[in-house]
């Protein structure tokens, strides 16, 4: 399974740590994916899903 969100798609990005001396260095931003468990046409699954899919509405949380 990989780290991306299951409803937008979201997941890794990558870019440059810059020091004050201005050296360039290769990392990566992961997106906060949580696993939840959501109500997908009448059954109960687990997804994972970004904390900005959940705050939005877009996800329907199963109880």
């Amino acid at each position: 399974m990989s780290r991306k969100c299951e409803i937008c798609g979201k997941g890794q990005v990558s870019g440059n740590n810059v020091s004050h001396s201005n050296r360039h260095t290769r990392r990566k931003w992961n997106a906060n994916i949580q696993t939840v468990k959501i109500d997908d046409n009448g059954t109960t699954r687990k997804a994972k899903v970004c904390t900005q899919c959940m705050r939005s509405g877009k996800v329907n949380r199963a109880i």
